[in-house]
């Protein structure tokens, strides 16, 4: 099974993927990694991407999932995915590919972006992400102000894994 843990920048994917990964023990990957060096350096300018600088991400994304559900491996995958279409290229099999939409209001995530350090994501682009924002319908929703023990044990309730 993927699990893809999406939602705008800040609202906690990677650190949520990677406990959510630690506690099914499985492998953990970030879509910040399939970025290209443009797209990365453009972000950190604070310019917005557009469809056409993500299409290669997406497509870079799309063939490492087909990749994983070839070799049947269990992955949470942190990644925006803003927009449905986007999710129309990275949920190749809607009964392996999961969505978890970590949800939260724009002052909470504008202030952890403001406390974040070392990160290519600029405050500025916190808007455009919420403009571009499509949520998800179908998806396991789960409210980023909770603890983050509470919000990985809501995911996998969610998914039907039982707590190990």
């Amino acid at each position: 099974m993927i699990i893809l843990v999406m939602g705008v920048s800040g609202s906690g994917k990677s650190t949520i993927g990677q406990l959510l990964a630690d506690s099914l023990h499985c492998e953990f990957a970030d879509a910040d990694a399939f970025h290209s060096p443009e797209n990365i350096e453009k972000m950190r300018h604070g310019i917005p991407l557009n469809d056409l600088d993500r299409m290669p991400w997406l497509l870079a994304l799309q063939q490492a999932i087909q990749q994983w559900l070839q070799e049947n491996k269990n992955v949470v995958l942190a990644c925006s995915a803003l927009k449905a279409s986007y999710r129309q290229v990275l949920v190749l099999d809607e009964e392996r590919v999961k969505l978890v939409y970590l949800k939260g209001s724009f002052e909470l995530i504008q202030k952890r972006l403001h406390m974040r350090q070392g990160h290519f994501m600029s405050e500025e682009l916190l808007k455009s992400q919420f403009n571009a924002l499509e949520e998800p319908s179908g998806a396991i929703t789960v409210d980023i102000s909770e603890p983050l023990e509470v919000i990985v044990q809501q995911i996998r309730v969610s998914l039907g894994i039982e707590a190990s």
